[in-house]
């Protein structure tokens, strides 16, 4: 229980009470962090299905809700990682610069482009509905979603917040050292095994593919929680293959193909793989420029693989 409190009181906004806090039960809290993806994840998916939203609009409160849960610290090391690595100065003098509380050009610049493209990739995954003008006769047989619509944006967040944690498990793996004798990387570094990395790595592709099929069963968007609560002229919740009309807008409910039924769960395990691929080659270069890893380092692999599964979700789908 030490471990994965440890896990939730690091990686969260949630405070927990810790008994025992050592290298072990840092090697067990970092086998866990892909968990806490999925535990942060949900509630920030939140927004992207509340009917009306504007997907962009979505997808900006979804990152801030995520902000929100993990205190921002992701956010932060990727900005001073970004100020000590393009600093080009020597490994001790750019991880003083990181541990500065300011952030420099290179921190803003990286941190605002990586936030862009986290919105604009999540907006991507999120189908606006699809709107009836006026012209169109009470006969119009309905507007099909497009085909890529089962993987909706939900399901694709989530899966990026586990990538990115999962991240954390391969970098605190033995053998990456730590770039300083304190602090949290000092803590975390080398204390889990590398056999345990890969079942680790295997069960978070199970969840991912699951995922995948749950949002070729049910896709979570505004669109689809309104066409379940709008009742159709009879009175009766709306069934598949029927279209549902209110509010100037029409919904299409028609099952996918099996074709289409499959393509989420192998969408969402490659878009996972891509991301911690990502993360692995910051990982890299941040381990030959600094010595290892620190708090920083292990901030920016979160965003770093988070942003890049969303862009591989959202280019994919």
């Amino acid at each position: 229980m030490d471990a994965a409190r440890l896990a939730i009181g690091t990686l969260t906004i949630f405070r927990v009470r810790v008994h025992r806090v050592d290298r072990r039960v840092a090697g067990r809290a970092m086998l866990l962090a892909p968990a806490v993806g999925v535990l942060v994840g949900v509630p920030a998916s939140l927004p992207l299905v509340v009917p009306g939203m504007p997907p962009l609009l979505a997808a900006a409160l979804a990152m801030g809700v995520l902000a929100v849960l993990t205190r921002g610290l992701h956010l932060d090391g990727l900005a001073d990682l970004a100020d000590g690595l393009g600093s080009g100065r020597p490994a001790d003098r750019a991880l003083d610069i990181m541990k500065k509380s300011d952030i420099g050009p290179f921190g803003v610049i990286t941190l605002v482009l990586t936030l862009l493209v986290q919105v604009s990739a999540l907006s991507a995954l999120s189908p606006g509905p699809a709107l009836l003008p006026e012209s169109v006769p009470e006969s119009w047989p309905g507007v099909p979603l497009p085909a890529d619509a089962p993987l909706t944006a939900p399901y694709a967040l989530v899966t990026a917040c586990v990538a990115g944690r999962l991240a954390l498990t391969w970098a605190c793996r033995a053998g990456v050292p730590a770039a300083r004798p304190d602090g949290l990387g000092a803590m975390v570094a080398g204390t889990v095994r590398p056999a345990a990395v890969w079942p680790a790595t295997l069960a978070a592709l199970a969840v991912t593919a699951l995922l995948g099929l749950a949002a070729a069963g049910f896709p979570l968007t505004p669109d689809t929680l309104t066409a379940l609560m709008a009742p159709d002229a009879s009175g009766a919740t709306p069934a598949g293959g029927e279209v549902v009309r209110g509010l100037d807008v029409l919904y299409w409910s028609e099952e996918p193909s099996p074709a289409l039924a499959l393509q989420p769960a192998l969408v969402l395990p490659v878009s996972l793989l891509v991301g911690l691929g990502a993360a692995l080659l910051l990982l890299a270069r941040a381990g030959r420029r600094l010595g290892g890893i620190t708090g920083d380092v292990l901030g920016a692999l979160v965003e770093t693989a988070t942003a890049a599964t969303l862009v591989t979700c959202a280019l994919l789908a």
